[in-house]
């Protein structure tokens, strides 16, 4: 069964701009290691590859409720990808204890995520699923 759903659309630009006022200071505060290295080795789109990752980290925030409150802050939120290619999210900190407070006894939470860009936009969907045990 779907227990959450959430989304986010984020603009490549304003991204682009965190990077160039901000740099590692902003990289740092935001984005796992596994997703600025990611992003470094896409000179050509780093900031397309940040912004996927942002709107990523807001659509999970959303799905469960809290925004970046109560203990869910964005590095807690990484996208890794799947053996398969697909994006996942990778969960830790309040983000992963957030998960385990909204999913039913006797189930498992599975993160479902999409990740697409058209410049100037990037977009992201979660849904979250809870499966029987």
């Amino acid at each position: 069964m779907i227990i959450a759903i959430g989304s986010d659309l984020c603009n490549i630009e304003r991204i682009a701009h965190s990077l160039e006022r901000y740099g590692d200071r902003f990289l740092q505060r935001v984005f796992t290691p596994a997703e600025q290295a990611k992003a470094a080795r896409r000179p050509f789109t780093r900031a397309g590859t940040l912004a996927k990752r942002f709107a990523a980290k807001e659509a999970f925030s959303k799905a469960v409720g809290t925004g970046f409150k109560a203990g869910v802050f964005m590095k807690d939120i990484g996208v890794v990808n799947a053996t398969s290619g697909a994006p996942t999210l990778a969960l830790t900190g309040g983000a992963a204890e957030r998960l385990r407070a909204i999913t039913p006894p006797g189930h498992e939470a599975v993160v479902h995520l999409t990740l697409t860009d058209d410049h100037p936009w990037a977009q992201a969907f979660v849904v979250i699923e809870a499966r029987p045990l």
